[in-house]
């Protein structure tokens, strides 16, 4: 496990890519120091002061002719009285690189199964159709006509929120 120490550093050098990434995009508008954690900042003020805290991720996203807003916030309290065991499911199915790989061709805008099953690396119909009704089966992914599937809207950001959770 890393030390403090290392998380801090990795931490502070991903915000530092952050800050430049913002800077680079919008050259005109300078960054402060208030700017780094504005989303936290806007949080906190909406927070009870004697609270645990909370928990809010958000984003907008573009594929294709598709766009997707999305903003999901949860106290710390209410996070720590759920039952985390019943988020295994929705987890497990993230949890094999077929799968991984099967959302990020939907979302970069493969639909169908035939186009699917074209891709190398797959396995056969059979397990690709496995694969996707776990997804399915899991809300990650839905039908949206015979042998065509899609990420609901409300699930693209909260799947790139895990994934970005889960970088290294």
């Amino acid at each position: 496990m890393a030390s403090v120490e290392e998380r801090l550093a990795a931490l502070e050098a991903q915000v530092a890519r952050l800050v430049g990434d913002r800077a680079e995009a919008h050259p005109e508008t300078e960054v402060t120091p208030e700017d780094v954690f504005w989303a936290l900042d806007g949080l906190k003020r909406r927070l009870p002061a004697d609270g645990a805290g909370a928990v809010l991720y958000t984003g907008t996203v573009r594929t294709g002719d598709r766009n997707y807003d999305w903003q999901y916030g949860a106290t710390v309290d209410d996070l720590l009285d759920d039952d985390w065991s019943a988020q295994a499911g929705t987890l497990t199915a993230l949890a094999h690189p077929v799968r991984l790989r099967l959302l990020r061709e939907i979302l970069g805008g493969r639909h169908g199964t035939a186009e699917l099953a074209d891709l190398d690396g797959l396995g056969t119909t059979g397990q690709l159709h496995h694969h996707l009704r776990q997804l399915a089966a899991a809300g990650w992914l839905r039908s949206s006509a015979r042998g065509r599937y899609d990420i609901p809207p409300e699930r693209v950001v909260p799947l790139l929120a895990i994934l970005t959770a889960a970088r290294r």
